[in-house]
């Protein structure tokens, strides 16, 4: 029997409850059941998303709801309206009128508190009704954190393979089950930020930590959700909106707010950052929202050549109306830094700064009831490299990305479920000194950017166009969530003919607190700019490459009962034409059979077929969901991730760079919690061990020690407290023991 909805009035005409007589339990639209005081006068909502918007999750307690002005109703029902139209990867708290129930309830709401929507499809799906498994960081984990960059941040979601050259983030790479730091899609609420050149450079993001509202985790192919970039894995980050978490001295949301985050420690390391907030009336029903955030870092480096600065400014802007969002973002970071045998031994003064540039427009409407989301974009990259410091121009080189895409995302509903169609158009270019084809001298270019310089220019050019359609359709059950949808791609830098990667996704809710998760899918990703074109003293790429594709099937279940987040995951994954730049075994010897100078073996991109296979297991528990504020620990967690694979090649390997140098095992353990009044210590132990030639298994303890206050924090971090020595790359060491700290004013 299926559950219907009656209305409480003993004890006010504006509380909504919903009955699920068959089961006895309460469920709410979005699908996730809540328990029903045996009363039936009011309710108690044992638990929710832990999303810093939903209504009652700043308490951290169970609250039993009696009576709701009406005034308070109507309030909600008005954010939530003007909230409709958002897109399927912001999260908001649902709210809208019934009708037809009576004078008694004809104002009355139904309200779904704590559910988010998450990335996973191309409708907007709430993290409840999802087909994929999607893990969250929420601000409140980033908050307690004793990191001071996107990049540690990641270090800890357990899915996800992070390997540093630089210190704070300067240049990392990330990966997922597996796979190399190419394949994996990287995206600011919602909008692609991956470079084609090369992912050492995607993960450059114009905002600090403070920023985030929360990160998003999906891990297996998305092609026909994010198109051909998203190979192993998406990451979708999350920024806060105006106001955010921001209040003023009397508790309430404030209209205008400013948040400064002053820091410093060892090794020469400070900086501060700026955010500002502010959201106002436009027109009769719409509302704007402007956050501008900005700052600067440097080091010197705790280890030999690894000074550094970071430079980036952040705009988020929205206009909400009853049938209309639209929403702006741009941004800007430059980093100089020391390179220390970032790209070889033979060289301990490499430098290298990156500059960037994004910005997007995007909205939606409904029309009809057919919801339309068109969106643009622009991203670019600027990168200069120096084999030796201020030496020019031996081993130095200039490259310069453009990216511009235009989508089109559709969608409706019928009783049949949710179904979309959209298409995307993304043009790739590259300038370079060094990379693409060569171009005839009244063709080159002048090199532009912070580091321009009159004596060179661009001499190598090339350009691609990819052009993806998509469809999909969700079916929506009480129990069942089904999402089947297929990819149909044509790049100009391939044969000329459509390709199709379908996909289907299953998700199955036993109980109120079970899920089960089942996927398969297929995925192609074109070689970046580097693999084709990449040439060195002792490093060749190839412009006969294959794109990489590949076939996956996941399983998985997620277990929640009150206080506890429990969930399983395992994959299968078969790639083809797998790029990696590896050395070839018949080059490491010479004709006589006598094993050549490893100095002058050759790196070369080349494709090859490999399997791989994994679990994941993580387990959370939040004894305040049950026990109350009052409970001086906040969070407890616990991972593992474990991973192996086979790889074939047409010819024998000795050495790979990337693809089998992979992540084996990585447990972590996190715990944070208060001390003593407002002083809270987390703490963060992470173990991996690495497969590949001169790779060492490591462990590592992060602290942090904060003071939470009403207007203002102050926190003293230890990375490394143990102060081991260790290697995300073999030839690359990352620093000891380092000490910072710092000061937030909300003001």
């Amino acid at each position: 029997m299926r559950p219907h909805r009656k209305v409480d009035t003993n004890k006010s005409k504006n509380i909504l409850v919903i009955l699920d007589n068959s089961a006895g339990r309460q469920r709410h639209p979005c699908g996730q059941s809540k328990s029903l005081m045996s009363n039936n006068k009011s309710i108690k909502w044992k638990r929710f998303t832990r999303s810093s918007y939903a209504v009652f999750n700043s308490l951290h307690k169970e609250v039993a709801i009696g009576v709701l002005s009406a005034a308070m109703l109507q309030s909600a029902g008005f954010l939530a309206k003007a909230n409709a139209a958002t897109s399927p990867v912001r999260g908001y708290a649902m709210a809208e009128p019934l009708s037809g129930q009576g004078d008694d309830i004809a104002d009355s709401l139904c309200i779904a508190l704590g559910d988010v929507e998450v990335v996973g499809t191309r409708v907007p799906l709430m993290e409840s009704q999802a087909a994929r498994m999607v893990t969250v960081l929420q601000a409140a984990d980033i908050a307690t954190a004793a990191v001071h960059s996107i990049n540690d941040l990641l270090e800890y979601a357990v899915g996800i393979d992070v390997r540093q050259r630089g210190e704070m983030g300067v240049q990392t790479d990330i990966a997922v089950r597996g796979g190399t730091f190419d394949q994996v899609t990287l995206l600011i609420n919602g909008v692609n930020i991956s470079s084609p050149h090369t992912g050492h450079l995607s993960a450059d993001f114009p905002f600090s930590p403070d920023d985030i509202e929360r990160i998003e985790v999906m891990e297996g192919p998305a092609a026909r959700v994010f198109g051909t970039s998203a190979f192993t894995g998406v990451v979708n980050i999350v920024t806060k909106d105006a106001t955010s978490d921001e209040k003023d001295s009397s508790g309430i949301t404030s209209p205008v707010n400013t948040t400064l985050h002053l820091r410093g420690g060892a090794y020469g390391y400070g900086g501060g950052d700026i955010r500002l907030g502010m959201r106002h009336a436009a027109g009769k029903e719409g509302q704007m929202s402007h956050s501008l955030s900005g700052g600067y870092s440097r080091s010197d480096g705790a280890t030999p050549n690894s000074f550094y600065s970071n430079t980036h400014l952040f705009y988020n802007g929205r206009y909400d109306a009853p049938n209309i969002t639209v929403q702006g973002q741009a941004g800007y970071s430059y980093k100089p830094y020391g390179a220390n045998t970032f790209y070889g031994l033979a060289s301990t003064d490499q430098w290298e700064s990156n500059e960037r540039f994004m910005a997007s427009l995007r909205a939606e409407t409904t029309a009809g009831g057919l919801h339309i989301a068109p969106q643009a974009y622009w991203n670019r990259w600027l990168d200069h490299y120096q084999w030796h410091r201020n030496v020019s121009p031996g081993g130095e080189n200039f490259h310069l990305v453009d990216v511009y895409g235009l989508g089109l995302n559709s969608w409706f509903e019928t009783a049949l479920g949710k179904t979309s169609f959209g298409i995307e158009m993304r043009s790739e270019a590259i300038w370079s000194t060094n990379l693409g084809k060569a171009l005839e001298e009244d063709m080159y270019r002048d090199i532009v950017g912070h580091d321009a310089t009159s004596e060179r220019q661009y001499t190598k050019h090339d350009q691609r166009t990819n052009i993806s359609a998509f469809l999909e359709h969700n079916i929506i059950l009480d129990d069942w969530t089904f999402s089947l949808g297929v990819l149909a791609n044509h790049n100009t830098g391939l044969d000329g003919k459509w390709r199709l990667y379908p996909g289907i996704d299953i998700s199955y809710r036993p109980t109120d607190i079970v899920k089960l998760f089942a996927s398969w899918n297929m995925a192609l990703r074109m070689p970046t700019f580097t693999d084709l074109y990449y040439s060195g003293t002792n490093i060749e790429g190839s412009s006969n490459l294959m794109p990489e594709k590949t076939n996956d099937v996941s399983v998985g279940t997620r277990i929640r009962p009150q206080g506890w987040d429990i969930s399983a995951q395992a994959f299968y994954s078969h790639k083809s034409d797998m790029i990696d730049w590896v050395v070839y075994t018949d080059e490491t010897v010479d004709e006589t059979g006598t094993p050549t100078d490893p100095k002058t073996w050759i790196y070369r991109s080349g494709n090859f077929t490999l399997d791989n296979w994994g679990i994941e297991l993580q387990t959370a528990f939040m004894p305040r969901e049950k026990y109350g504020e009052s409970f001086p620990l906040r969070r407890i967690s616990a991972s593992y991730a474990w991973i192996t694979e086979d790889m074939e090649h047409v010819r024998a390997v000795t050495l790979s760079k990337y693809a089998q140098e992979y992540l084996r095992h990585k447990v972590v353990v996190q715990a944070d919690g208060r001390i003593w009044n407002r002083l809270n210590l987390s703490l963060s132990w992470r173990w991996q061990e690495r497969t590949g030639t001169g790779n060492s298994p490591y462990a590592l303890l992060d602290g942090r020690l904060s003071w939470d206050d009403k207007g203002w924090s102050a926190y003293i971090d230890c990375s490394n407290i143990l102060d081991k020595e260790y290697y995300d790359y073999s030839i690359v060491r990352q620093p000891g023991r380092w000490i910072k700290g710092g000061v937030i004013l909300r003001l």
